[in-house]
């Protein structure tokens, strides 16, 4: 979709809505089929909600946002052949349509009404490429993770299934600002591998959920409160198992301009090996809506986003809680219970042919307990041969 050349009229609307305190982004996003696969599977997308633009044409990578907000997501398609091409394409695709459906260019969204509608997209992409993998054998297998994020006002909400991430730099420190639904992370968390040991791990490909691979998935829903010159950085596994996080801190660091980082992150990930396709979205905000760093700011950190049940007031507030025995809510929230969520489906591997877990939508914290039993049985068998 093209857009249209700016006019002398719609430069000073957009001059107009600065001065009245909007959020700028100046973004840019890159994909890279690597050194070693011989498909690209990767997807992404970034998408001006109101304007009902998507794509990177010039007149795109530097926008304000509007009363229906904005989109970006990465989406890492798996299931051999094409078909992770296909899984990946549709969520991309299914994410767009479902975000810009019955909403008004000249309707204000709420931040509740934006972070339920990312939730219902994302959920509404895996039922469908579920759908099209089941009526078609060749396809039959296919998934994708998800990485989307939606930004209305200064709060930015993410959506994620699977492994690839959202980072965020701010003030020079760069944070992960989602979880990876993965093997090794279940294991890092339940302490049972460091951070060294996991990049090594020989299961570290199993991920925990993927789109397409279940009717249902567990969407899970962080938030951000975006301040002036945070950068946003968004990519598959091809490129965080490949650079380091120190490396890629620095990178956003020295460079100013998101085309050069997408193109300066891809390159270090293919000098690492470029074992996997690679896929980066980098985007800096500002705007006067954006509070400035502040001494008195929380650190930043992965905060969960807790949607209420569907609203009878429209008054009503949701309330983001962080990972920790007293959550945080926003000035002009109330408590509100949790939105239901799905269980977590089987285990899949995004390199090898999917992995079976015994039983349906098995629990991570069983899979883990699984993993260990059997890596503690392998090492008991060991010694009693060594000792005979």
């Amino acid at each position: 979709m093209t857009q249209s050349a700016t006019t002398p009229a719609s430069q000073e609307s957009e001059a107009s809505k600065k001065a009245q305190g909007h959020v700028s982004i100046k973004l840019f996003a890159r994909t890279d089929v690597g050194q070693v696969r011989e498909h690209n599977e990767d997807n992404f997308i970034v998408a001006d909600l109101t304007k009902r633009v998507r794509g990177l044409q010039e007149a795109n990578r530097e926008v304000l946002v509007d009363k229906n907000g904005n989109m970006l997501a990465v989406c890492d398609g798996m299931g051999g052949a094409a078909a992770g091409e296909v899984a990946s394409q549709l969520a991309v695709d299914i994410l767009y349509e479902k975000m810009t459906e019955d909403v008004a260019p000249d309707q204000q969204v709420t931040r509740n009404e934006i972070a339920r509608r990312l939730v219902r997209a994302v959920e509404a992409a895996g039922l469908r490429i579920f759908e099209a993998a089941k009526s078609d054998r060749t396809r039959r297998g296919m998934g994708t993770t998800v990485t989307a994020a939606a930004l209305v006002d200064d709060h930015l909400f993410l959506a994620q299934v699977g492994d690839s991430r959202g980072y965020i730099l701010r003030n020079g420190t760069l944070v992960q600002v989602t979880r990876d639904q993965s093997l090794v992370n279940q294991l890092i968390e339940a302490g049972q591998l460091t951070e060294e040991e996991a990049e090594t791990f020989e299961h570290n490909n199993i991920i925990l959920q993927a789109l397409g691979t279940a009717e249902t998935v567990q969407v899970d829903l962080t938030y951000v409160e975006l301040r002036r010159g945070d950068i946003l950085m968004m990519c598959s596994d091809g490129l965080s198992g490949m650079v380091r996080n120190d490396e890629i801190r620095e990178v956003l660091k020295s460079t100013s301009d998101p085309l050069e980082a997408c193109k300066t992150l891809t390159e270090r990930a293919n000098l690492a090996g470029g074992h996997d396709n690679i896929t980066v979205i980098v985007a800096q905000f500002d705007g006067e809506m954006l509070k400035p760093l502040g001494e008195g700011d929380e650190p930043l950190k992965y905060r969960k986003y807790n949607l209420p049940e569907e609203p009878t007031d429209p008054a009503r507030k949701a309330v983001p809680t962080a990972p920790s025995s007293a959550p945080d809510v926003a000035p002009d929230s109330s408590s509100a219970p949790a939105a239901a969520v799905a269980p977590p489906p089987q285990a899949w591997s995004a390199d090898e042919e999917r992995i079976e877990i015994p039983g349906t939508h098995v629990p991570a914290g069983v899979v883990v307990a699984l993993i260990v039993g059997v890596l503690a049985l392998l090492v008991g068998t060991a010694w009693l041969l060594l000792r005979n």
